[in-house]
């Protein structure tokens, strides 16, 4: 943009009294640019406030040599005017820094944006009037701004930090940022260069800045993943799929995980051969595609540490092949964190740039930098003379250019600064309690950067300005989020946290690169579609969990959690939702055991165990068939007895296979599954009977299976953990077998329907009112319910042995459950109870999707220890050891 034009911008806003408009907006990047154009058809006056002599956000700052996008440019653009897409037509697949600058002004002069930016005006206070209900902006540069609401979009990277190495100001030589780099360029040419950081600026810059330099030192602190860009044109497969279909490509990206039009990947790591992966790395190294490498290898390579450290060993092969010296090698393979959980770089020439004669590493771990020096840098062995310094340091990532507004007060003085002291606090990442009228456009809490950011803004920006206009239309002026909500939103973000790995690394996703920084995983893990859906729902649902008011009409405050399930328990109910299955009761019993044994059939396997056994032992009345489940480890081994969910009528003793394998790896016992028989052939008390008759056998033959003698124990299921109750019951008043402790997940325990779960949890989480009633209407008469071998909690429970309860907060069985487990303990029964929040009643038998289940079944875990004297166990590295699975795979868990 000519320097004629900015000062004639810059002039529109000289001091003096406030400029007045509907929508003030802090930046003019991808975001800062959307909203101006958005809010313009809405009908919306708007100023947008610029630190920058043009747009671009951090494309106009970040100008050091190779800068370049991640995410393939036919992907990393905008999407909401077809016509501006078929007008642009990048030269790359990934874009370099002055290609999108160009692209940015681009669309800036085909909509005419400028017109409503002020450049090089700095926002230096922000102050909420309760009394106009508007915010008063203060500036740097010409008249302050006020305002209706007030929009940050500064962007997640665009905040540099500053350097943390003493005597900075010492050194006589140049010193550049990679995040403020000249516009008019950097000759290095002859110097003795250093560049401190390798992150994603300094693996892009370091070979070009090494095939300038006279020589170049790099000084590493803590190594990272990169993986080859192969640059070159968009590939053919990718830009056939969004030519082929643009709209429908598009959606996919909108609702896609990544904000990228991947499948979600099915095959789990251990399911694969080596050379079955190392053909899909293979294939992935390759394509120089870092959403593909993150998201395509296998299914659990971004959860489970095992799966993960796959991915890890042959990318470091890949390190040892590339880079000659073995002591660099090393020194440049990460082993400190998961692949995935810091932002891998994609690059170009990387590693091979250190088997140049001109290029040293320094290994900042094994010798710190101890002072800059007037020429050059002193680490703790040795001293480096430079001409050059280069601080390839990073961003004060999410926040750093919100909180560079010092102070933003929103209601009754309340400071952002204040509110956010221990970490950032929002609602959707959109908004925050206490800040009425304020927004941030992917802020933290929202997928922001591990996701497709031109996708992720498109959608805040669509929401939010759909968001105005609505409540213009509907007299409303202002909206403010609930602390109940954001509170909700908080509890959601850590849930989500729990699904992936980024919590193993210190990385600026949690701030941990800036010192004194709370560390908080700041971006959402849940994904850009989920992420998408439930903003979605906040508004069908009457804008839940904000509170809406105007001068002329009643105010409206619909509090409350948009999310209280667990992520992957949201996913797998959505799922559900959408087959439109009809009702399992409605199936007869035949029609659902074949439906339940065709999804489990397709279900993957889970995780090896020592041995498998099938077998038959003598029931009451024939042969029942078992299937032993023993672990690697040298036995003899306690031995556990478990019985199958599926209301006494469904299922069988493999129907539970991953979650028997995962307990019996997890506990180090012997699992044997039972399987006893069915309702409606055999009613009450037939499963009763065959669950005491097969633990009375199993305990007198437990050496024979490589088992401890001695007591067993007892675990279950639903209607299995049903008959683990009364087979508690029934070996006390029958004089044995002896049995150490009882594991009872989500029992059936009562004949009553009338507890406070079964009418909030009636319908919509798979187990249903009326599926219930079906299954006792099976199993059992209305004259023999309340018997104790089907009613527990009815019977005697003095005397009983140690027993774990497990409940689930979205399940019709949670009060008898909870009432089983209060009933013991009021009668002297050691007794520890697990109240799964945010679960349902199938989530930890779904080892294979419900991630959110591995904490719980932990515990089950250690809770079997103690009930047969052994010390606690290992605990893994991750709880998390499962990865998701196709939707067959889930379906099919969710029916068992």
């Amino acid at each position: 943009m000519p320097d004629a034009m900015v000062a004639a911008r810059e002039s529109k806003a000289a001091s003096g009294s406030a400029q007045q408009v509907d929508v003030a907006v802090v930046g003019a990047g991808f975001a800062g640019l959307y909203l101006p154009h958005r809010l313009r058809k809405a009908g919306l006056t708007v100023v947008a406030l610029e630190e920058a002599g043009d747009v671009g956000g951090t494309w106009y700052w970040n100008r050091y040599p190779g800068a370049r996008c991640d995410i393939q440019t036919i992907d990393y653009s905008y999407t909401f005017d077809p016509e501006l897409e078929t007008a642009w037509t990048w030269s790359e697949k990934y874009a370099t820094q002055p290609e999108i600058l160009r692209y940015l002004g681009f669309v800036a002069d085909r909509y005419d944006l400028r017109r409503d930016i002020r450049f090089k005006t700095k926002v230096t206070e922000a102050t909420w009037d309760e009394a106009n209900g508007r915010w008063h902006l203060a500036t740097d540069n010409g008249a302050p701004v006020s305002c209706r609401y007030y929009i940050m979009a500064t962007g997640c990277l665009s905040a540099p930090k500053p350097p943390e190495i003493d005597g900075v100001k010492d050194f006589t030589g140049a010193v550049y940022f990679t995040g403020r780099w000249p516009h008019d360029g950097v000759n290095l040419a002859g110097k003795r260069v250093a560049v401190i950081g390798t992150g994603s600026s300094g693996i892009q810059s370091i070979p070009l800045i090494a095939q300038q330099a006279e020589h170049l030192t790099v000084f590493q602190r803590t190594p990272n993943f990169a993986l080859p860009a192969h640059n070159g044109p968009a590939p053919s497969d990718r830009m056939s799929l969004l030519q082929g279909d643009r709209a429908a490509y598009r959606e996919q990206a909108r609702r896609s995980m990544a904000g990228v039009p991947y499948p979600q990947q099915m095959a789990v790591s251990w399911q694969l051969s080596d050379a079955e992966r190392r053909a899909r790395f293979e294939e992935a190294w390759g394509k120089g595609d870092l959403v593909y490498i993150l998201t395509q290898l296998w299914a659990d390579q971004g959860v489970d540490v095992d799966g993960n450290a796959l991915i890890c060993e042959l990318i470091r092969e890949k390190i040892g092949t590339i880079v000659k010296d073995p002591e660099t090698a090393a020194a440049l393979m990460p082993h400190d964190h998961p692949f995935g959980a810091k932002r891998p770089c994609l690059d170009t020439n990387y590693y091979a740039t250190y088997n140049r004669p001109n290029v040293t590493l320094v290994n900042l771990r094994q010798e710190p930098v101890k002072a800059i020096t007037p020429s050059g840098i002193t680490t703790g062995k040795r001293s480096f003379d430079v001409d050059v310094i280069v601080f390839a340091t990073g961003f004060d990532a999410m926040t750093g250019a919100i909180r560079a507004v010092h102070p933003i007060t929103g209601r009754d003085g309340k400071s952002l600064s204040g509110v956010w002291a221990q970490g950032p606090q929002t609602y959707l990442g959109l908004t925050v309690a206490g800040f009425p009228n304020f927004f941030m456009i992917t802020g933290p809490g929202s997928p922001s950067v591990l996701s497709n950011m031109a996708v992720s803004i498109e959608q805040h920006v669509d929401w939010v300005v759909d968001r105005l206009a609505a409540l213009r239309d509907a007299g409303f002026t202002t909206i403010e989020a609930t602390e109940t909500a954001q509170a909700g939103w908080g509890r959601h973000m850590a849930d989500c946290a729990t699904l992936t790995l980024h919590r193993l690394a210190n990385t600026w996703y949690t701030g941990a690169n800036v010192p004194g920084k709370v560390r908080a995983l700041m971006p959402y893990t849940g994904g850009v579609g989920p992420y998408r859906s439930i903003c979605d729902e906040v508004v069908s649902r009457g804008m839940l969990g904000f509170k809406l008011t105007g001068p002329d009409v009643a105010a409206q405050c619909n509090d409350g959690e948009v999310v209280r399930l667990q992520p992957d328990v949201r996913l797998v109910l959505n799922l559900l939702a959408q087959l439109n299955l009809p009702p399992i009761e409605s199936m007869g019993a035949l029609g659902a055991r074949a439906f339940v044994n065709e999804f489990n059939n397709s279900r993957p396997a889970g995780r090896p165990v020592g041995a498998i056994v099938d077998g038959t032992l003598p029931g009451t009345d024939g042969p029942l068939h078992y299937r032993l489940y023993r672990p690697a480890t040298p036995g003899p081994h306690p031995v556990v007895i478990y019985f199958h969910g599926g209301g006494w009528v469904l299922g069988d003793e493999q129907s539970d296979d991953p979650f028997c394998r995962d307990m019996a790896r997890r506990t180090d016992m012997i699992f044997v599954s039972v399987g006893y028989r069915h309702a409606p052939e055999y009613r009450f008390p037939a499963a009763a009977e065959d669950g005491y008759t097969a633990t009375r056998w199993i305990a007198e033959h437990a050496v024979e299976f490589g088992g401890k003698p001695g007591p067993v124990l007892v675990a279950g299921w639903s209607a299995g953990g049903n008959i683990a109750a009364v087979t508690c019951q029934l070996a006390r008043d029958r004089g044995g077998p002896e049995i150490a402790g009882q594991l009872l997940v989500c029992p059936v325990t009562d004949c009553t329907f009338d507890r406070p779960s079964y009418n909030e949890n009636e319908i919509g989480y798979f187990l249903t009112r009326s599926l219930m009633y079906w299954f006792w209407d099976l199993y059992c008469s209305p004259a023999d319910r309340t018997d104790p071998r089907v009613s527990p909690l009815r019977g005697k429970v003095a005397g009983l042995p140690p027993a774990f309860v497990v409940t689930c907060e979205f399940d019709p069985l949670r009060d008898e459950g909870i009432a089983y487990a209060e009933a013991m303990a009021a009668a002297g029964v050691p007794v520890e109870q697990l109240k799964a929040r945010g679960h349902f009643h199938s989530s930890f038998t779904m080892v294979d999707v419900v991630i959110t289940g591995v904490q719980g079944r932990g515990q089950m875990a250690e809770a079997m220890r103690r009930f047969a004297g052994l010390p606690p166990g290992v605990r893994r590295g991750d709880e998390n050891d499962h990865g998701r699975a196709s939707t067959g795979h889930r379906i099919a868990a969710a029916a068992s």
